[in-house]
């Protein structure tokens, strides 16, 4: 292998991909923009994600990235795993190529390969491969164009080696490159040690093939909803840190030049030798983690906070701070620690050398301000714990870590580690909720996302409970026998601020004495309509109770003036609503079918109740079988075939529990609760505390689909599911897609998966020999071209273009030529998607007299407008005006002369 320093890996990987006429785009920022969804930037893709979707364009094609990522949760970067672990970070950098259409599977798989093993040298006896399981062509790839010994390439299924954005929209298959620490075990037990996820393999790069668009969720894969994208993609990524490693031949990440010199400058600030440092390496390696972290949000604007992106940048500090603490620092050194990352990053990431004082300046601050209280919090913990121990008792209650970091600012997180070291857990349950009802004691709840803006509501409830124009219990809100109500506005609200008047355009939030619609609350959406009167209509988007006792109205006016005191009408949208009943009384039926199908163990854990579908997750270890899906199914339609009533009834708290009514997992009640029964009270089908809007009787409900089954968390199932309009319109596409298929290949409905197969298998032959037919009408052609060999200074050279060939039939015929040609060099072209490709080798006796291919190559495709590399004896380019290609072919002799004269 390539002994190189990380800029070196870097640098070779960009330099690499812009001779391959990839265009470099730099790093994005870690807060992604125009992305809601995600709260930092996670992968190289996250920049593109419009362009793969086709919502954006750019001016290249193909594009290569090194991505600053930040994952603080998932699968491999669990928090209290880094600093135990070698390989968890929180922070870490990817690096990736991209194509928009400009290449598929066979040349991604070639670069990924020809850089691993031609550029940073590895060897490719250590390397091993996967690819998704009914992916022939990736599979043949490897095997037989790269000539991967098939006992090194894994079939995987769907989860490691198949990718979506969502559950529906752009798919592919994977195909993955892992390093082997072990070669010593031998082939043959390689492709079993992958299918366990055995520690024997690293996995270094990912290369995801965006070749279809998934028209509905399919979480079987069975592909049936998968569409042929017109212009599949490419995005890959490649784990510097792991790579770096395996480079540098260190058992860690965290021994490589990446993160030494963070560990090193923390030695020397604690006065360590390095036996006392190796003891205790797990606070060191957290410290240089987190302050690389740190230091990276710093510079794109992310400082240190209470909420959101803020709060993982505070609590990735103050965590570093408490592993401080266990090393023995007593004053702040983290800005100390963050200057060797800016050191060291610095160099590539300038945006840290520009914001050097903010980072330094912010991190000293946060230190400070937790050491305040670190001492005094640590110190009330241990004392919690001791007092648990003595009982024996092994959980820590959430009012007290609540308490802890609410009081006292140490986050959850340093919590978490201390309670681990000590053998506790922590009751997380308990503890959200109390930081819920801290949220909501303090005004606003999540309704207008600051808190500030509650008093401006407290302050418009009070005026109108003053004034008479409320009672003292505010807003009546009766969403389940009304669908509409008439009164005065009583206050209008725009931009925060109570106004008299709005006019047409703007967002306004409405008040009235009383008002039909529903307020998102338990898992069920709010309720739309609108708000008419004289001369104006608002169309209401959504409803909010930011104080108790207050309700409003958020729309936009569509029409005239609505002013205060103007008589109005609210009206639902009646259509809507009605679908949300039906899907919120069928989650009553699947949680009682759930728990009687699966056991008593099912708990409902979260749901989504809206006009076109429900949500509902709930508790169990194990994926559902399609058996059990099916069961499922079919026992919700038959309650709703069976008319059962939906009987609504207030009673008290107690009593509808010793009832046996289910409570909703986490949800407070008062002592007054609203009970629905399905089925007659002495034969429940369903019995449940709800607030919500139900059908009168289960058959208005119409057809139940699950569309799908997945996992929501560990332990946690979730299923989707449609009724009413939406399951009959699925069910009428459904039906339509089978018969247009069954028509398109001659097949009855019955009898088409088995048709499918057999056309499946047929052009898997075809393409076979299709494939063979061309390779030896390519190569026939070429062994016509051998008689055309002329001389230069005395060497056999050979320029031609091979139309129609692939580059792997270029590098084929290549190889032939030096087999027969004890000496020569050789130069093939051929133009793929009007691109021109380019292969030159030369053969070993005249590298030794000073030629060297992979100079020759970067010369020759300059004329073409490309780049290229390879080794001495072989090298190949690609270009951008095929139109030269004759032009580029034909320099190779003048270079010949030029060398050898």
């Amino acid at each position: 292998m390539k002994r190189m320093t990380s800029t070196e890996v870097r640098e070779a990987f960009l330099e690499f991909f812009q001779e391959a006429n990839h265009k470099v785009v730099a790093s994005s920022s870690l807060v992604p923009a125009n992305d809601p969804t995600l709260l930092f930037t996670n992968a190289g893709m996250v920049q593109f994600k419009d362009v793969f979707l086709g919502l954006d364009s750019r001016k290249y094609d193909r594009a290569t990235t090194a991505q600053k990522c930040m994952r603080v949760s998932g699968k491999h970067n669990d928090l209290e795993n880094v600093g135990p672990s070698p390989r968890h970070h929180t922070f870490f950098e990817m690096l990736g190529n991209f194509s928009f259409g400009a290449y598929f599977k066979r040349e991604a798989i070639r670069y990924a390969y020809d850089l691993l093993t031609l550029v940073y040298e590895l060897p490719p006896e250590r390397l091993v491969f996967t690819v998704y399981e009914s992916d022939d062509d990736a599979y043949n790839i490897w095997v037989n164009d790269i000539g991967v010994d098939p006992r090194r390439v894994a079939r995987m299924g769907p989860k490691t080696n198949f990718w979506q954005m969502a559950e529906t929209g752009p798919c592919g298959p994977t195909s993955e490159i892992h390093w082997d620490n072990t070669p010593q075990l031998g082939p043959d037990s390689i492709i079993a040690g992958l299918k366990v996820e055995s520690d024997r393999f690293l996995e270094l790069w990912n290369l995801v093939f965006m070749q279809f668009n998934r028209t509905q969720p399919d979480p079987d894969h069975t592909g049936r909803y998968d569409v042929p994208l017109p212009k599949p993609g490419v995005d890959t990524g490649l784990g510097l840190e792991r790579l770096v490693s395996v480079l540098q031949e260190t058992g860690a990440n965290y021994e490589t030049d990446l993160f030494m010199p963070i560990i090193e400058r923390t030695q020397r600030l604690a006065g360590m030798t390095d036996a006392e440092r190796d003891a205790n390496i797990v606070p060191f390696r957290v410290i240089a983690d987190h302050m690389r972290a740190a230091s990276f949000l710093i510079a794109d604007g992310v400082i240190p906070g209470s909420t959101g992106r803020e709060y993982i940048c505070r609590m990735v500090i103050r965590r570093a701070a408490r592993f401080g603490a266990r090393l023995g620092f007593t004053e702040p050194f983290l800005a100390d620690v963050a200057e060797t990352v800016i050191a060291i990053m610095g160099t590539h990431y300038t945006e840290l050398v520009e914001k050097r004082e903010a980072i330094r300046q912010a991190i000293a601050l946060e230190e400070v301000r937790f050491r305040r209280t670190l001492d005094r919090g640590l110190s009330d913990l241990e004392d919690a714990l001791d007092r648990l121990q003595a009982e024996g008792k092994t959980v820590l209650p959430g009012t007290i870590a609540f308490f802890l970091k609410a009081t006292l600012g140490l986050p959850l997180e340093v919590i978490r580690d201390v309670c681990s070291e000590r053998g506790f857990q922590v009751d997380e349950a308990e503890f959200l909720r109390e930081e819920e009802r801290h949220i909501l004691a303090s005004g606003g709840g999540h309704a207008m996302g600051q808190i500030a803006s509650a008093e401006i509501y407290r302050q418009v409830l009070d005026r109108l409970i003053q004034d008479g124009l409320l009672p003292r219990d505010g807003v009546a809100n009766n969403p389940y026998d009304q669908s509409e109500a008439d009164g005065p506005i009583l206050a209008l609200i725009r931009n925060g601020h109570s106004v008299d008047s709005a006019i047409t355009g703007e967002r306004v939030e409405v008040v009235l004495p009383a008002t039909p619609f529903y307020v998102e609350s338990g898992g069920q959406v709010s309720d739309t309509g609108v708000i008419t009167g004289p001369g104006w209509r608002i169309e209401v988007e959504e409803m909010r109770r930011p104080v108790g006792g207050l309700v409003v109205h958020v729309g936009e006016v569509v029409e005239g003036t609505p002013r205060l005191g103007d008589a109005a009408r609210a009206r639902i949208d009646v259509n809507r609503r009605n679908d949300i009943r039906r899907n919120h009384t069928a989650t009553h039926l699947l949680h009682a079918v759930l728990r009687e199908k699966l056991g008593n163990h099912v708990q409902q854990r979260g749901s989504l109740v809206a006009p076109d579908r429900l949500r509902f997750d709930f508790s169990h270890p194990n994926a559902l079988s399609k058996k059990e899906r099916e069961a499922i199914a079919i026992a919700v339609n038959e309650a709703i075939l069976a008319n059962l009533p939906v009987t609504p009834v207030i009673k008290g708290l107690d009593t509808a529990r010793s009832e046996g009514a289910m409570a909703l997992f986490g949800e407070k009640y008062g002592e007054e609760v609203r009970t629905i029964t399905v089925g007659d009270p002495a034969h429940r089908f369903s019995y449940e505390l709800c607030g919500g809007t139900h059908v009168r009787s289960t058959a208005e409900i119409g057809a139940f689909i699950i569309r799908s089954e997945g996992s929501a968390a560990a332990g946690i199932r979730r299923i989707e599911a449609v009724t009413g309009n939406t399951a009959a319109h699925d069910i009428l596409t459904y039906l339509d897609t089978l018969h247009e298929s069954a028509e398109a290949v001659g097949s009855t409905l019955l009898d088409l998966p088995e048709r499918v197969h057999a056309i499946q298998e047929e052009l898997q032959t075809v393409r076979r020999e299709n494939n063979a037919l061309r390779r030896g009408m390519v190569m026939a052609r070429f062994d016509t071209l051998l008689g055309q060999i002329e001389e230069v200074q005395g060497i056999p050279v050979l320029e031609a273009r091979l139309d129609g060939a692939t580059v792997d039939q270029l590098r084929e015929a290549a190889d032939m030529f030096r087999t027969r040609s004890k000496t020569g060099v050789v130069a093939l072209g051929t133009v793929i998607d009007g691109a021109p490709q380019i292969i030159i080798a030369v053969t070993e006796d005249l590298v030794k007299r000073g030629l060297h291919a992979g100079q020759m190559i970067k010369e020759v495709a300059r004329i073409v407008g490309g780049g290229g590399g390879g080794k001495p004896t072989m090298a190949q380019a690609g270009g951008k005006d095929s139109s030269r290609l004759d032009e580029a072919l034909d320099y190779v002799s003048i270079l010949l002369e030029k060398t050898l004269s």
